[in-house]
Protein backbone atom coordinates (compact mmCIF):
# COMPACT_ATOMS: atom_id res chain seq x y z
CA UNK A 1 0.00 0.00 0.00
CA UNK A 2 1.41 3.18 -1.12
CA UNK A 3 -0.06 6.01 1.28
CA UNK A 4 0.28 8.70 -2.30
CA UNK A 5 -2.68 6.31 -3.46
CA UNK A 6 -4.29 6.53 -0.65
CA UNK A 7 -7.03 9.01 0.92
CA UNK A 8 -5.30 10.02 4.22
CA UNK A 9 -6.17 13.58 5.59
CA UNK A 10 -5.26 14.51 9.00
CA UNK A 11 -6.19 18.00 10.74
CA UNK A 12 -4.76 20.21 13.72
CA UNK A 13 -7.98 21.13 14.86
CA UNK A 14 -11.05 19.81 16.34
CA UNK A 15 -14.68 20.99 16.55
CA UNK A 16 -15.28 22.58 20.38
CA UNK A 17 -18.18 19.89 20.75
CA UNK A 18 -15.18 16.92 20.38
CA UNK A 19 -15.11 16.31 24.74
CA UNK A 20 -13.09 12.94 24.54
CA UNK A 21 -9.99 12.46 23.77
CA UNK A 22 -10.60 9.51 20.96
CA UNK A 23 -13.65 11.90 19.80
CA UNK A 24 -10.38 15.01 19.15
CA UNK A 25 -7.96 12.29 17.64
CA UNK A 26 -10.55 10.19 15.82
CA UNK A 27 -11.28 13.62 13.97
CA UNK A 28 -8.06 14.82 13.56
CA UNK A 29 -6.79 11.50 11.95
CA UNK A 30 -9.29 11.25 9.69
CA UNK A 31 -10.67 8.56 10.33
CA UNK A 32 -14.33 9.45 10.54
CA UNK A 33 -16.42 12.71 9.21
CA UNK A 34 -19.53 13.48 10.98
CA UNK A 35 -22.77 13.42 8.78
CA UNK A 36 -25.43 14.19 10.86
CA UNK A 37 -25.81 14.77 14.89
CA UNK A 38 -24.52 10.79 16.27
CA UNK A 39 -24.10 9.59 12.13
CA UNK A 40 -20.54 9.11 11.14
CA UNK A 41 -18.69 8.22 7.80
CA UNK A 42 -15.78 5.99 8.78
CA UNK A 43 -12.92 6.53 6.12
CA UNK A 44 -10.93 4.32 4.42
CA UNK A 45 -8.44 4.85 7.32
CA UNK A 46 -11.01 4.42 10.02
CA UNK A 47 -12.09 1.63 8.49
CA UNK A 48 -9.26 -0.78 8.05
CA UNK A 49 -9.43 -0.20 11.59
CA UNK A 50 -12.78 -1.22 12.14
CA UNK A 51 -12.34 -4.56 9.71
CA UNK A 52 -9.22 -5.25 11.75
CA UNK A 53 -11.50 -5.57 14.91
CA UNK A 54 -14.52 -6.86 13.32
CA UNK A 55 -12.41 -10.05 11.79
CA UNK A 56 -11.06 -10.60 15.41
CA UNK A 57 -14.62 -10.95 16.59
CA UNK A 58 -15.83 -12.90 13.60
CA UNK A 59 -13.00 -15.45 14.18
CA UNK A 60 -13.52 -16.36 17.72
CA UNK A 61 -17.56 -16.39 17.40
CA UNK A 62 -16.84 -19.41 14.56
CA UNK A 63 -13.76 -20.79 17.10
CA UNK A 64 -16.65 -20.72 19.83
CA UNK A 65 -19.19 -23.03 17.53
CA UNK A 66 -21.33 -19.63 17.11
CA UNK A 67 -22.86 -19.68 13.32
CA UNK A 68 -23.48 -15.96 11.52
CA UNK A 69 -26.31 -14.66 9.21
CA UNK A 70 -27.97 -11.45 9.22
CA UNK A 71 -30.92 -10.43 9.66
CA UNK A 72 -32.85 -7.28 8.69
CA UNK A 73 -32.08 -3.63 10.05
CA UNK A 74 -35.48 -2.45 9.24
CA UNK A 75 -38.13 -4.90 11.46
CA UNK A 76 -42.28 -4.95 11.82
CA UNK A 77 -43.48 -3.01 14.39
CA UNK A 78 -45.89 -6.45 15.28
CA UNK A 79 -42.49 -8.39 16.38
CA UNK A 80 -42.11 -5.30 19.20
CA UNK A 81 -45.67 -5.72 20.15
CA UNK A 82 -45.59 -9.61 20.49
CA UNK A 83 -42.77 -8.69 23.01
CA UNK A 84 -44.32 -5.69 24.88
CA UNK A 85 -41.46 -3.67 23.72
CA UNK A 86 -42.79 -1.55 20.65
CA UNK A 87 -43.75 1.00 23.48
CA UNK A 88 -41.56 -0.04 26.38
CA UNK A 89 -38.26 0.49 24.44
CA UNK A 90 -38.95 4.05 25.05
CA UNK A 91 -37.77 7.14 22.43
CA UNK A 92 -34.67 5.23 21.49
CA UNK A 93 -36.67 3.02 19.49
CA UNK A 94 -36.64 5.40 15.82
CA UNK A 95 -40.14 4.16 14.53
CA UNK A 96 -41.03 4.72 10.48
CA UNK A 97 -43.67 3.89 8.47
CA UNK A 98 -43.89 2.70 4.65
CA UNK A 99 -46.11 4.01 1.89
CA UNK A 100 -48.58 0.96 2.98
CA UNK A 101 -48.54 2.94 6.25
CA UNK A 102 -47.21 -0.13 8.31
CA UNK A 103 -45.13 0.52 11.22
CA UNK A 104 -41.39 -0.65 11.05
CA UNK A 105 -38.65 0.62 13.94
CA UNK A 106 -34.89 0.88 12.76
CA UNK A 107 -33.37 -2.23 14.83
CA UNK A 108 -31.78 -1.13 18.29
CA UNK A 109 -31.32 -4.90 19.08
CA UNK A 110 -32.44 -7.97 17.28
CA UNK A 111 -34.42 -10.29 20.10
CA UNK A 112 -37.49 -10.42 18.47
CA UNK A 113 -36.41 -10.64 14.97
CA UNK A 114 -33.79 -13.73 15.49
CA UNK A 115 -36.50 -15.16 17.60
CA UNK A 116 -38.83 -15.12 14.89
CA UNK A 117 -35.87 -16.62 12.73
CA UNK A 118 -35.73 -19.38 15.54
CA UNK A 119 -39.52 -19.87 15.63
CA UNK A 120 -39.68 -20.69 11.65
CA UNK A 121 -36.40 -22.76 11.28
CA UNK A 122 -36.18 -24.71 14.64
CA UNK A 123 -39.05 -27.95 15.93
CA UNK A 124 -36.96 -30.10 17.46
CA UNK A 125 -34.57 -30.04 20.77
CA UNK A 126 -32.04 -32.12 18.31
CA UNK A 127 -31.70 -28.77 16.39
CA UNK A 128 -30.37 -27.23 19.71
CA UNK A 129 -28.21 -25.95 20.95
CA UNK A 130 -27.61 -23.62 18.38
CA UNK A 131 -25.88 -19.74 18.47
CA UNK A 132 -26.60 -17.46 15.79
CA UNK A 133 -24.72 -14.18 15.51
CA UNK A 134 -24.18 -11.09 13.04
CA UNK A 135 -22.04 -8.15 12.68
CA UNK A 136 -24.79 -5.39 11.52
CA UNK A 137 -25.58 -1.19 12.02
CA UNK A 138 -27.63 -0.97 14.87
CA UNK A 139 -29.88 2.49 16.04
CA UNK A 140 -30.48 3.98 19.00
CA UNK A 141 -32.13 7.91 18.84
CA UNK A 142 -29.65 8.75 21.77
CA UNK A 143 -31.45 12.24 23.04
CA UNK A 144 -28.00 13.84 23.47
CA UNK A 145 -25.33 11.56 20.97
CA UNK A 146 -22.15 13.13 21.98
CA UNK A 147 -18.46 11.32 22.26
CA UNK A 148 -17.95 10.63 18.54
CA UNK A 149 -18.66 6.51 17.91
CA UNK A 150 -18.20 6.14 21.62
CA UNK A 151 -22.32 7.50 21.91
CA UNK A 152 -23.45 7.63 18.71
CA UNK A 153 -26.72 6.70 17.21
CA UNK A 154 -25.91 4.30 14.23
CA UNK A 155 -23.17 2.38 15.24
CA UNK A 156 -21.79 -1.35 14.23
CA UNK A 157 -22.50 -4.30 16.73
CA UNK A 158 -21.67 -8.28 16.66
CA UNK A 159 -24.93 -9.30 18.40
CA UNK A 160 -25.13 -13.26 19.02
CA UNK A 161 -28.51 -14.95 20.54
CA UNK A 162 -28.38 -18.91 21.45
CA UNK A 163 -31.32 -21.11 21.69
CA UNK A 164 -31.61 -24.52 24.83
CA UNK A 165 -33.59 -27.15 25.18
CA UNK A 166 -32.26 -26.51 28.83
CA UNK A 167 -31.27 -24.25 31.81
CA UNK A 168 -28.08 -25.95 32.40
CA UNK A 169 -27.16 -25.73 28.50
CA UNK A 170 -27.85 -21.93 28.77
CA UNK A 171 -25.17 -21.43 31.12
CA UNK A 172 -22.97 -23.74 29.36
CA UNK A 173 -23.16 -21.63 26.43
CA UNK A 174 -23.40 -18.13 28.58
CA UNK A 175 -19.45 -19.60 30.07
CA UNK A 176 -18.51 -20.16 26.14
CA UNK A 177 -19.62 -16.58 25.26
CA UNK A 178 -17.65 -15.61 28.11
CA UNK A 179 -14.63 -17.30 27.22
CA UNK A 180 -14.81 -16.15 23.50
CA UNK A 181 -15.00 -12.79 24.60
CA UNK A 182 -12.33 -12.74 26.96
CA UNK A 183 -10.09 -14.35 23.74
CA UNK A 184 -11.04 -11.27 21.77
CA UNK A 185 -10.10 -8.45 23.91
CA UNK A 186 -6.98 -10.02 24.80
CA UNK A 187 -6.30 -10.85 21.07
CA UNK A 188 -7.06 -6.90 20.48
CA UNK A 189 -4.31 -5.89 23.42
CA UNK A 190 -6.66 -4.41 25.76
CA UNK A 191 -6.55 -3.66 29.46
CA UNK A 192 -10.14 -5.18 30.20
CA UNK A 193 -12.19 -6.53 32.88
CA UNK A 194 -15.19 -8.65 33.04
CA UNK A 195 -17.73 -7.61 35.80
CA UNK A 196 -21.01 -8.37 36.92
CA UNK A 197 -23.81 -6.24 35.59
CA UNK A 198 -27.48 -5.10 35.74
CA UNK A 199 -29.29 -6.95 32.56
CA UNK A 200 -31.40 -3.79 32.50
CA UNK A 201 -33.53 -2.76 29.00
CA UNK A 202 -33.12 -6.26 27.59
CA UNK A 203 -33.53 -8.44 30.91
CA UNK A 204 -32.32 -12.37 31.77
CA UNK A 205 -31.19 -14.01 34.78
CA UNK A 206 -27.22 -13.33 35.04
CA UNK A 207 -24.97 -10.81 33.14
CA UNK A 208 -21.73 -9.80 32.58
CA UNK A 209 -20.42 -6.52 31.13
CA UNK A 210 -16.60 -6.40 29.74
CA UNK A 211 -15.12 -2.92 30.06
CA UNK A 212 -11.77 -1.42 28.63
CA UNK A 213 -10.08 0.59 31.46
CA UNK A 214 -9.66 4.19 31.18
CA UNK A 215 -10.00 7.13 33.06
CA UNK A 216 -12.72 8.67 30.70
CA UNK A 217 -14.82 5.79 31.14
CA UNK A 218 -18.62 6.03 31.89
CA UNK A 219 -19.21 3.40 34.15
CA UNK A 220 -17.68 3.41 37.68
CA UNK A 221 -16.43 -0.65 38.40
CA UNK A 222 -15.62 -2.15 41.87
CA UNK A 223 -13.21 -4.80 42.03
CA UNK A 224 -11.47 -7.04 45.11
CA UNK A 225 -7.64 -7.01 46.11
CA UNK A 226 -8.73 -10.03 47.14
CA UNK A 227 -9.82 -12.41 43.99
CA UNK A 228 -10.71 -11.59 40.53
CA UNK A 229 -14.31 -10.71 41.49
CA UNK A 230 -15.32 -7.21 39.88
CA UNK A 231 -18.67 -5.26 39.30
CA UNK A 232 -20.31 -2.42 37.82
CA UNK A 233 -21.19 -0.03 40.78
CA UNK A 234 -24.98 -1.08 40.26
CA UNK A 235 -24.33 -4.65 40.61
CA UNK A 236 -20.99 -4.76 43.38
CA UNK A 237 -21.51 -5.95 46.84
CA UNK A 238 -19.62 -5.00 49.39
CA UNK A 239 -18.79 -7.97 52.47
CA UNK A 240 -22.02 -8.36 55.27
CA UNK A 241 -21.86 -6.13 58.12
CA UNK A 242 -20.58 -7.14 61.30
CA UNK A 243 -23.33 -7.73 63.82
CA UNK A 244 -25.07 -5.47 65.32
CA UNK A 245 -24.00 -4.33 68.44
CA UNK A 246 -25.48 -3.66 71.69
CA UNK A 247 -27.77 -0.09 72.23
CA UNK A 248 -25.52 2.03 74.83
CA UNK A 249 -27.13 5.23 74.41
CA UNK A 250 -30.28 6.73 75.54
CA UNK A 251 -32.59 8.15 72.88
CA UNK A 252 -33.11 11.74 72.72
CA UNK A 253 -33.75 14.84 70.28
CA UNK A 254 -31.08 17.08 69.55
CA UNK A 255 -31.59 20.57 68.16
CA UNK A 256 -30.77 21.29 64.75
CA UNK A 257 -31.69 24.17 63.76
CA UNK A 258 -30.30 24.37 60.00
CA UNK A 259 -28.81 21.62 59.65
CA UNK A 260 -30.32 18.86 56.94
CA UNK A 261 -27.91 17.23 55.68
CA UNK A 262 -25.42 14.18 57.19
CA UNK A 263 -23.03 16.31 57.25
CA UNK A 264 -23.86 18.79 58.71
CA UNK A 265 -25.09 17.31 61.68
CA UNK A 266 -22.61 15.24 62.34
CA UNK A 267 -20.27 18.38 62.32
CA UNK A 268 -23.13 19.73 64.65
CA UNK A 269 -22.79 16.58 67.47
CA UNK A 270 -19.04 15.88 66.61
CA UNK A 271 -20.14 12.55 65.97
CA UNK A 272 -18.40 10.42 62.61
CA UNK A 273 -20.81 10.50 59.52
CA UNK A 274 -21.54 7.01 59.67
CA UNK A 275 -23.07 7.29 62.68
CA UNK A 276 -25.49 9.01 60.80
CA UNK A 277 -28.69 7.87 58.41
CA UNK A 278 -30.01 9.62 55.34
CA UNK A 279 -33.60 8.82 54.78
CA UNK A 280 -34.86 8.74 51.06
CA UNK A 281 -38.64 9.06 50.88
CA UNK A 282 -39.96 7.60 47.58
CA UNK A 283 -43.30 6.38 46.23
CA UNK A 284 -43.90 2.63 44.76
CA UNK A 285 -46.58 0.59 43.96
CA UNK A 286 -47.48 0.02 47.58
CA UNK A 287 -47.72 3.07 48.58
CA UNK A 288 -44.89 5.48 50.68
CA UNK A 289 -41.48 4.24 51.53
CA UNK A 290 -38.84 5.50 53.34
CA UNK A 291 -35.42 3.96 52.37
CA UNK A 292 -32.71 3.92 55.10
CA UNK A 293 -28.75 4.23 53.94
CA UNK A 294 -25.45 5.05 55.96
CA UNK A 295 -24.68 9.39 55.82
CA UNK A 296 -21.71 8.50 53.85
CA UNK A 297 -23.15 6.26 51.74
CA UNK A 298 -25.46 6.79 48.60
CA UNK A 299 -28.71 4.70 47.28
CA UNK A 300 -28.30 2.73 44.54
CA UNK A 301 -31.13 3.01 42.31
CA UNK A 302 -31.17 0.05 40.21
CA UNK A 303 -30.56 -1.55 43.65
CA UNK A 304 -33.44 0.06 45.42
CA UNK A 305 -35.36 -0.94 42.21
CA UNK A 306 -35.32 -4.32 42.41
CA UNK A 307 -36.68 -4.46 46.17
CA UNK A 308 -40.38 -5.94 45.93
CA UNK A 309 -42.80 -3.11 44.90
CA UNK A 310 -39.90 -0.48 44.25
CA UNK A 311 -39.68 -1.61 40.57
CA UNK A 312 -41.13 1.80 38.98
CA UNK A 313 -40.68 4.05 42.39
CA UNK A 314 -40.48 7.73 41.98
CA UNK A 315 -39.13 10.32 44.83
CA UNK A 316 -42.06 11.30 47.02
CA UNK A 317 -43.65 15.07 46.63
CA UNK A 318 -43.06 17.45 49.34
CA UNK A 319 -47.21 16.89 50.17
CA UNK A 320 -46.61 12.91 50.54
CA UNK A 321 -43.86 13.35 53.06
CA UNK A 322 -45.46 16.14 54.69
CA UNK A 323 -48.62 13.52 54.54
CA UNK A 324 -46.63 10.25 56.03
CA UNK A 325 -44.07 12.23 57.98
CA UNK A 326 -45.44 15.24 59.40
CA UNK A 327 -42.06 17.11 58.17
CA UNK A 328 -40.16 19.06 55.23
CA UNK A 329 -37.27 17.34 53.65
CA UNK A 330 -34.02 17.29 55.86
CA UNK A 331 -35.05 16.53 58.96
CA UNK A 332 -36.81 13.06 57.91
CA UNK A 333 -36.28 9.90 60.14
CA UNK A 334 -38.45 6.17 60.66
CA UNK A 335 -39.56 7.26 63.95
CA UNK A 336 -42.91 7.73 64.54
CA UNK A 337 -43.61 8.67 61.66
CA UNK A 338 -47.60 10.46 60.92
CA UNK A 339 -48.94 7.57 58.77
CA UNK A 340 -48.03 3.90 59.09
CA UNK A 341 -44.89 3.81 56.40
CA UNK A 342 -42.97 0.75 54.58
CA UNK A 343 -39.41 1.17 55.79
CA UNK A 344 -36.56 -0.31 53.60
CA UNK A 345 -33.44 -0.44 54.99
CA UNK A 346 -30.32 -0.96 53.47
CA UNK A 347 -27.59 -4.04 55.45
CA UNK A 348 -25.21 -1.59 57.08
CA UNK A 349 -28.52 0.40 58.52
CA UNK A 350 -29.93 -2.70 60.01
CA UNK A 351 -26.89 -3.39 61.22
CA UNK A 352 -26.00 0.19 63.20
CA UNK A 353 -26.77 0.63 67.21
CA UNK A 354 -27.13 4.10 68.65
CA UNK A 355 -27.57 6.22 65.24
CA UNK A 356 -28.88 9.59 64.40
CA UNK A 357 -32.08 10.08 62.46
CA UNK A 358 -34.36 12.76 61.58
CA UNK A 359 -36.87 13.91 64.16
CA UNK A 360 -40.32 14.51 61.18
CA UNK A 361 -39.77 17.81 62.69
CA UNK A 362 -38.34 21.02 61.39
CA UNK A 363 -34.89 21.95 63.09
CA UNK A 364 -35.04 17.74 64.70
CA UNK A 365 -33.13 15.11 64.96
CA UNK A 366 -32.67 11.85 67.26
CA UNK A 367 -29.87 10.48 67.95
CA UNK A 368 -29.20 6.92 70.05
CA UNK A 369 -32.07 5.58 68.16
CA UNK A 370 -31.92 1.51 68.01
CA UNK A 371 -33.65 -1.09 66.19
CA UNK A 372 -36.26 -2.90 68.29
CA UNK A 373 -36.05 -0.45 71.07
CA UNK A 374 -36.68 2.87 69.61
CA UNK A 375 -38.69 1.59 66.33
CA UNK A 376 -39.77 -1.47 64.71
CA UNK A 377 -36.95 -3.70 62.82
CA UNK A 378 -37.32 -2.45 58.95
CA UNK A 379 -39.75 -3.96 56.76
CA UNK A 380 -37.10 -4.56 54.32
CA UNK A 381 -33.23 -5.92 54.82
CA UNK A 382 -31.44 -5.34 51.15
CA UNK A 383 -28.64 -4.09 49.78
CA UNK A 384 -29.83 -0.82 48.56
CA UNK A 385 -26.03 1.21 48.32
CA UNK A 386 -23.32 2.13 46.10
CA UNK A 387 -20.16 0.18 46.97
CA UNK A 388 -17.30 2.91 48.12
CA UNK A 389 -13.86 2.34 47.75
CA UNK A 390 -12.01 0.93 51.04
CA UNK A 391 -15.38 -1.37 51.65
CA UNK A 392 -14.36 -4.37 52.88
CA UNK A 393 -15.28 -7.21 50.23
CA UNK A 394 -16.90 -10.58 50.73
CA UNK A 395 -13.68 -12.40 49.61
CA UNK A 396 -11.75 -10.90 52.63
CA UNK A 397 -9.88 -8.72 49.94
CA UNK A 398 -10.49 -4.54 49.69
CA UNK A 399 -13.00 -2.94 47.30
CA UNK A 400 -11.65 -0.54 44.49
CA UNK A 401 -13.05 1.25 42.03
CA UNK A 402 -12.08 2.03 38.59
CA UNK A 403 -13.91 3.62 35.56
CA UNK A 404 -14.36 1.49 32.79
CA UNK A 405 -16.01 1.79 28.88
CA UNK A 406 -18.49 -0.95 28.44
CA UNK A 407 -17.66 -2.71 25.16
CA UNK A 408 -19.27 -6.03 25.71
CA UNK A 409 -22.08 -7.49 27.35
CA UNK A 410 -23.63 -11.43 27.63
CA UNK A 411 -26.94 -12.40 29.03
CA UNK A 412 -28.37 -15.70 30.58
CA UNK A 413 -32.29 -14.47 28.78
CA UNK A 414 -34.03 -17.40 30.02
CA UNK A 415 -37.47 -17.53 28.28
CA UNK A 416 -38.31 -13.77 28.55
CA UNK A 417 -38.62 -13.58 24.65
CA UNK A 418 -39.40 -17.28 23.37
CA UNK A 419 -42.57 -17.27 26.01
CA UNK A 420 -43.58 -13.87 24.52
CA UNK A 421 -43.33 -15.17 20.89
CA UNK A 422 -44.62 -18.69 21.87
CA UNK A 423 -41.93 -20.21 20.42
CA UNK A 424 -41.75 -23.98 21.86
CA UNK A 425 -39.65 -27.20 20.12
CA UNK A 426 -40.77 -31.26 20.55
CA UNK A 427 -38.55 -32.27 23.85
CA UNK A 428 -37.35 -35.76 24.07
CA UNK A 429 -40.93 -37.07 25.10
CA UNK A 430 -42.50 -35.61 22.15
CA UNK A 431 -44.05 -32.61 23.86
CA UNK A 432 -44.01 -28.62 23.47
CA UNK A 433 -41.08 -27.07 25.52
CA UNK A 434 -40.05 -23.44 25.51
CA UNK A 435 -35.93 -23.02 24.32
CA UNK A 436 -34.19 -20.92 27.06
CA UNK A 437 -32.39 -18.21 25.22
CA UNK A 438 -29.18 -16.07 25.94
CA UNK A 439 -27.88 -13.50 24.04
CA UNK A 440 -24.29 -11.80 23.62
CA UNK A 441 -23.28 -8.61 22.39
CA UNK A 442 -19.97 -6.51 21.48
CA UNK A 443 -19.51 -2.98 20.59
CA UNK A 444 -17.21 -3.05 17.08
CA UNK A 445 -16.80 0.53 16.35
CA UNK A 446 -17.00 1.26 20.16
CA UNK A 447 -14.21 -1.22 21.03
CA UNK A 448 -12.21 1.22 18.36
CA UNK A 449 -13.17 4.78 20.20
CA UNK A 450 -12.72 2.70 23.90
CA UNK A 451 -9.09 1.43 22.66
CA UNK A 452 -8.25 5.26 21.88
CA UNK A 453 -9.03 6.51 25.19
CA UNK A 454 -6.67 3.64 27.02
CA UNK A 455 -3.81 4.16 24.43
CA UNK A 456 -2.61 7.58 23.44
CA UNK A 457 -0.43 10.53 24.21
CA UNK A 458 0.06 13.99 23.28
CA UNK A 459 1.65 12.87 19.59
CA UNK A 460 -2.02 11.56 18.55
CA UNK A 461 -3.18 7.50 18.71
CA UNK A 462 -0.69 4.68 20.52
CA UNK A 463 -2.72 1.93 18.61
CA UNK A 464 -2.49 -2.07 20.19
CA UNK A 465 -0.45 -3.52 16.96
CA UNK A 466 -3.51 -6.16 16.50
CA UNK A 467 -5.76 -2.81 15.64
CA UNK A 468 -3.61 -0.15 13.81
CA UNK A 469 -4.45 0.64 10.22
CA UNK A 470 -0.74 -1.04 9.36
CA UNK A 471 2.01 -2.29 11.57
CA UNK A 472 4.81 -0.41 9.65
CA UNK A 473 4.76 2.85 7.76
CA UNK A 474 8.14 2.62 5.52
CA UNK A 475 8.65 6.59 5.21
CA UNK A 476 10.73 8.02 2.71
CA UNK A 477 13.58 10.90 2.83
CA UNK A 478 14.70 11.78 -0.45
CA UNK A 479 14.71 15.78 -0.90
CA UNK A 480 17.14 15.10 -3.66
CA UNK A 481 14.62 12.16 -5.45
CA UNK A 482 17.39 10.05 -5.75
CA UNK A 483 16.10 6.96 -7.50
CA UNK A 484 18.05 4.55 -5.34
CA UNK A 485 16.56 5.72 -2.07
CA UNK A 486 12.60 5.18 -3.45
CA UNK A 487 14.03 1.75 -5.03
CA UNK A 488 14.92 0.88 -1.89
CA UNK A 489 12.05 2.00 -0.13
CA UNK A 490 10.24 -0.23 -2.13
CA UNK A 491 12.02 -3.35 -1.78
CA UNK A 492 12.08 -3.07 2.02
CA UNK A 493 8.35 -2.76 1.63
CA UNK A 494 7.60 -5.84 -0.65
CA UNK A 495 9.94 -8.01 2.21
CA UNK A 496 7.88 -7.00 5.09
CA UNK A 497 4.87 -7.65 2.89
CA UNK A 498 6.41 -11.04 2.34
CA UNK A 499 7.20 -11.98 5.69
CA UNK A 500 3.57 -11.38 6.27
CA UNK A 501 3.85 -7.83 8.26
CA UNK A 502 1.12 -5.28 7.22
CA UNK A 503 3.23 -2.18 5.75
CA UNK A 504 2.61 0.79 3.84
CA UNK A 505 5.04 2.76 2.44
CA UNK A 506 4.51 6.81 2.64
CA UNK A 507 5.90 8.06 -0.89
CA UNK A 508 3.57 11.63 -0.61
CA UNK A 509 6.96 13.58 -0.82
CA UNK A 510 6.12 15.37 3.23
CA UNK A 511 8.92 16.93 4.77
CA UNK A 512 10.19 15.03 7.65
CA UNK A 513 8.06 16.43 10.03
CA UNK A 514 4.72 16.53 8.76
CA UNK A 515 5.11 13.39 7.59
CA UNK A 516 6.54 11.52 11.08
CA UNK A 517 3.47 13.92 12.45
CA UNK A 518 1.06 12.14 10.52
CA UNK A 519 2.51 8.64 11.41
CA UNK A 520 2.46 9.34 15.15
CA UNK A 521 -1.17 11.01 14.60
CA UNK A 522 -2.69 8.04 13.13
CA UNK A 523 -0.93 5.55 15.55
CA UNK A 524 1.36 3.04 13.56
CA UNK A 525 3.10 0.98 15.72
CA UNK A 526 6.14 0.83 13.91
CA UNK A 527 8.24 3.53 11.64
CA UNK A 528 10.90 2.92 9.09
CA UNK A 529 12.56 5.79 7.41
CA UNK A 530 14.92 5.27 4.28
CA UNK A 531 16.72 7.73 3.33
CA UNK A 532 20.02 8.49 1.42
CA UNK A 533 22.48 8.39 4.89
CA UNK A 534 21.03 5.80 6.16
CA UNK A 535 21.54 3.64 2.57
CA UNK A 536 25.17 5.43 2.73
CA UNK A 537 25.55 3.74 6.29
CA UNK A 538 23.84 0.40 5.33
CA UNK A 539 21.24 1.18 8.16
CA UNK A 540 17.74 2.03 8.51
CA UNK A 541 16.43 4.50 11.02
CA UNK A 542 13.47 2.86 13.25
CA UNK A 543 11.41 3.94 16.13
CA UNK A 544 8.67 2.07 18.10
CA UNK A 545 5.37 4.29 18.30
CA UNK A 546 5.99 4.08 22.20
CA UNK A 547 9.55 4.68 22.34
CA UNK A 548 10.75 8.02 22.72
CA UNK A 549 13.96 7.88 20.82
CA UNK A 550 14.71 6.74 17.18
CA UNK A 551 17.85 3.49 16.49
CA UNK A 552 19.69 2.71 13.38
CA UNK A 553 19.41 -1.07 12.59
CA UNK A 554 20.41 -3.10 9.51
CA UNK A 555 18.06 -4.88 7.77
CA UNK A 556 18.77 -8.32 9.67
CA UNK A 557 18.35 -6.64 13.02
CA UNK A 558 15.55 -4.62 11.72
CA UNK A 559 13.83 -7.55 10.32
CA UNK A 560 14.33 -9.33 13.82
CA UNK A 561 12.73 -6.19 15.52
CA UNK A 562 9.88 -5.94 13.39
CA UNK A 563 8.99 -9.83 13.68
CA UNK A 564 8.79 -9.83 17.59
CA UNK A 565 12.06 -11.24 17.85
Amino acid sequence: MRLSRFHLHTTKETPADAELVSHRLMLRAGMIRKLAAGLYTWSPLGLRVLRKVEAVVRQEMDRAGAIELQLPTIQPQDLWEETGRWEKFGAQLLKIRDRKEAGYCYSPTAEEAITDFARQELSSYKQLPVNFYQVQTKFRDEIRPRFGVMRAREFLMKDAYSFHASDADLAREYENMKAAYTRVFTRLGLQFRAVQADSGAIGGDASQEFHVLAESGEDALAFSTGSDYAANVEAAQAADPAPRPAASEALRKVETPVQKTCEDVAALLGIALQRTVKSVAVMGADGFVLALVRGDHMVNEIKLGKVQGLADYRPATEAEIAEHLGSEPGFLGPVVPRKAIRVVADREVAAMADFVVGANEAGFHIAGVNWGRDLPEADVVADIRNVMAGDRAADGGEIKLARGIEVGHVFQLGRKYSEAMKFTVLDENGKAAVPAMGCYGIGVSRIVAAAIEQNHDEAGIVWPVPMAPWTVAVCVINPKKDASVDAAAEALLSELIDAGLDAVLDDRGLRPGAMFADIELIGIPHRVVVSERGLAAGTFEYRSRSASEAESLDRARLMDKLRGN
